[in-house]
This record gives structure tokens, sequence and C-alpha cells, in this order.
């Protein structure tokens, strides 16, 4: 924790030495206009500016457990005012949704765990089914694992498109929706084909 303040502490000094970063944060002040929400898991190995070299302002995030998008029920939920906002507000024009290695909590859908100690991510989880995959016992390094992480993205696109303010930009073209997985022992980030055929080619 240490290190975290003492960089935060820090911060303001070091944009002295950066003045091109600098006059970029300053522009913010006038407010934001991202060009992509980015949804992914919350899992600290994945860090979707350091995959995908955007600056501050570029990126509306949304970072749950699994990246698991929830139905839309109409109620409101900290991830459906996050998208609303997004879309209708914001107004970005692509949304990805990134799964990852080794996920844990993909793991243990496509596992079947038992995660009665933990009732609230056994709640979060299930809104990822249903999931094709029998529970069976899976290498989370292994081929199998990678495709399950990235049906389970394409899974969450569908989620998507339940959203009404979704529907309506995608209709009118001025929205696209896209699957990515990233491996975070070799950085690779790979994409769903057009034609929906897994596993995904890398970009």
């Amino acid at each position: 924790m240490q290190s975290i303040i003492d960089n935060a502490r820090s911060f303001a000094t070091t944009l002295v030495a950066d003045p091109e970063r600098a006059e970029r944060l300053r522009a913010l002040e006038a407010g934001q206009s991202p060009e992509v929400l980015f949804i992914s898991c919350a899992d600290s190995r994945v860090i979707p500016a350091l995959i995908t070299g955007a600056d501050p302002g570029q990126l509306f995030e949304l970072r749950t457990a699994g990246n698991i998008v929830p139905a839309y029920s109409g109620g409101p939920t900290g991830e459906a005012a996050t998208i609303e906002y997004a879309v209708s507000v914001l107004g970005v024009r692509d949304i990805v949704v990134c799964g990852h290695s080794h996920c844990g909590a993909v793991g243990a859908v496509v596992r079947g765990d038992d995660l009665s100690s933990v009732p609230a991510v056994r709640g979060w989880l299930e809104h990822s089914l249903p999931s094709d995959a029998p529970a069976r016992t899976v290498n989370s390094a292994s081929p199998d694992m990678a495709e399950a992480v990235q049906r389970h993205a394409i899974a969450q696109l569908d989620t998507l498109r339940t959203y009404p303010c979704i529907r309506e930009q995608i209709h009118r073209g001025q929205l696209a929706l896209h699957a990515w997985y990233y491996e975070v022992h070799t950085g690779v980030v790979s994409a769903q084909r057009p034609d929906g055929v897994l596993p995904f080619p890398p970009l």
C-alpha cells in the first residue's frame, strides 16, 4: 500500500517533467468524450489502459467480477447506469467486452465449483449463465478454458443487446459490439471473428 500512496503523493509533481501529458490532463477539465466503453474483469492483472495504450479520457470503463454484464431489468444498478450513461450521454461508438486467461470467475462456472462460502460471488456468477459447458475439470491455461472465456465474452454481448439504449443505437448504425480475449501471461489480445467461429484470432 505504501508504494501506491507514495506514487499518488508524487503524481502531480511528476507532471512537471512531462508538460505534454500535463496539458492533455488539463484539457480533460472541459469534459470527457471517450471513444469506447470497455467492459473487463476486476482482476488486478487486467489493466485496460495498459492493454490498449489509451490516454485518460479515451476509455469509459466498467469492471466487474468475470466481466459479467447482468441482464437489463429496468431497475437501477451500477452496471446498468454505467452502460446507459456511456451510450446515451457520452455517445460511445464501440463497446468491448474483454475476457482474459486464467479467469477465476469463468473457471468456477465451468468447473461447477462449490461457492457456498462466498454467497455474493455465487449469486453474481449466476448472471453468467446459462453456460453451455458441462461442469468438468479444466486447467486454467488450457485451450478449453480459453474457449470457455471467449464464449463467455460473446454471451455478454448478447446480454448487452437486452439494453434498450444499446438496441436503439445498434439499429441506427451508431454502435458496434466487440468481444476480446486477453492473455495475461503473453500480452496477446484476440478478437471475435465476424463469422463467430472460435477460437478468436489475434488482433
